[in-house]
């Protein structure tokens, strides 16, 4: 009996040490790391072939054809080497399953919460996480959900211990949730097409005009030398009206983005607009109010039934035409983010070049959130956050990431998903 209960122990044991709870955070870098003989693809439309990257103390070092080898040589020859990617958008951390609400913390209650700080929130042990970075996914936007004003995102970087750990950025943008201004019918409970008792375009406005008195307010409050009381709500914008950060508009049509121009208008705020489905209709004014733009989900159908089918396929590279900085996305709750590379990949058979469609990942996305001085391109100075793919990293086929790099720390590429294919490859004698 006791051989058998010794037995036993050492299979849980096994099992336990060989669970996801056991992917933990890389310890900080300690020795030169040097990745050699791969094909380079920078961010910025660069490519070197054949090229060596140096990572020393958490940064890149050298990058080019003749670097020093030194420390630790990896050789990745026909491999390929490509900044970490950055989803721009994401509430990574905050909703475990979207479907048990005891799982979700993206949301406050109230119309008006610039104050919360999504951050604060943000958990380093969801088991989403390990699943990105396989697929060369190693920072985030942690995005808060609900209401009008819904609060602050902070971009994090998907190796921590906590989330003091993990930021990267705290705070950098406060997210402004626009109310639909597109007419819906309803079949049942209004006569089968009636429109609603309460007009929703109305509604509509009405709250986008409660949300620009609450900014007129807080530049009002902002402009006292001194306060009576604190408000921490008028406290909590203090960043956009000094241009530390920027104000996210969640909007999709036409007549929504233009109200969103008002913004940029009157406040003079940094305005990006997450969404925009059809930015492509409105370029030019765009680019002239300086509004970059995150296209959330590429594999969707179009806004309007008379839009060309492909047309979120094809929005990219007109955005790109127009001079328009923007970053692709994939908010979609099925794939939970990991589509990414994909999204950039559909966005390069429709227009975009190979190495733009990267850029709309990488260096795109580190300049619409505020990290390009430390990320977003595989350069000298910037933090090491590099992956390292057999193939192309935008196509599904071909994107098998090998090393995976955070601020020079090698970290897992393991999580559930693959230790459940290896214990059924070994269950049913599949090598």
């Amino acid at each position: 009996m006791k051989k058998i209960f010794l037995y036993t122990l050492g299979i849980c044991g096994f099992l336990t040490a060989t669970s996801q709870e056991t992917v933990y955070p890389a310890p900080a870098q300690k020795e030169t790391i040097t990745l050699t003989n791969a094909t380079i693809h920078v961010g910025n439309g660069q490519v070197i072939a054949n090229g060596n990257v140096v990572i020393a103390n958490g940064k890149i070092t050298e990058v080019g054809t003749t670097t020093s080898s030194t420390g630790k040589v990896i050789d990745c020859k026909g491999k390929h080497i490509y900044p970490g990617l950055i989803l721009t958008s994401s509430e990574l951390g905050l909703v475990e399953v979207p479907s048990v609400r005891a799982t979700i913390d993206a949301n406050e209650l109230g119309e008006i919460n610039p104050s919360i700080r999504s951050l604060v929130a943000y958990n380093t042990d969801s088991k989403v996480t390990n699943t990105l970075r396989p697929n060369g996914i190693l920072l985030a936007n942690i995005v808060p959900d609900g209401g009008l004003i819904s609060g602050s995102s902070s971009v994090v970087q998907l190796d921590g211990w906590n989330w003091e750990d993990a930021a990267y950025k705290m705070d950098g943008a406060i997210h402004f949730r626009m109310p639909s201004l597109l007419t819906r019918t309803r079949g049942r409970g209004f006569g089968g097409g009636q429109q609603p008792p309460v007009d929703p375009i109305k509604r509509g406005l009405e709250q986008i005009e409660n949300v620009k008195v609450f900014f007129r307010e807080a530049k009002a409050y902002l402009a006292e030398p001194a306060h009576d009381n604190t408000n921490l709500k008028y406290e909590a914008v203090k960043g956009l009206f000094s241009k530390k950060q920027k104000l996210f508009i969640h909007c999709n049509i036409v007549k929504e983005m233009l109200l969103a121009v008002d913004f940029v208008k009157e406040f003079g705020f940094d305005v990006v607009i997450e969404g925009g489905i059809d930015s492509w209709q409105i370029a030019g004014i765009l680019k002239q109010n300086n509004i970059a733009v995150v296209l959330n989900q590429l594999h969707s159908l179009p806004t309007m039934v008379d839009d060309d089918i492909d047309q979120p396929f094809k929005t990219p590279a007109m955005l790109q035409k127009a001079g328009i900085l923007f970053s692709i996305n994939d908010d979609d709750e099925n794939s939970r983010n990991r589509n990414l590379p994909f999204n950039a990949g559909t966005a390069a058979a429709y227009g975009l070049s190979k190495e733009e469609a990267l850029s709309a990942i990488t260096l795109n996305a580190a300049k619409i959130l505020g990290i390009a001085d430390k990320t977003g391109s595989v350069e000298t100075g910037k933090d090491a956050n590099i992956v390292v793919s057999d193939g192309d990293i935008l196509d599904m086929s071909t994107n098998n990431i090998t090393y995976a790099f955070i601020q020079g720390r090698q970290i897992s590429l393991d999580n559930k998903q693959k230790q459940l294919f290896e214990k059924y490859k070994y269950k049913y004698g599949i090598k």
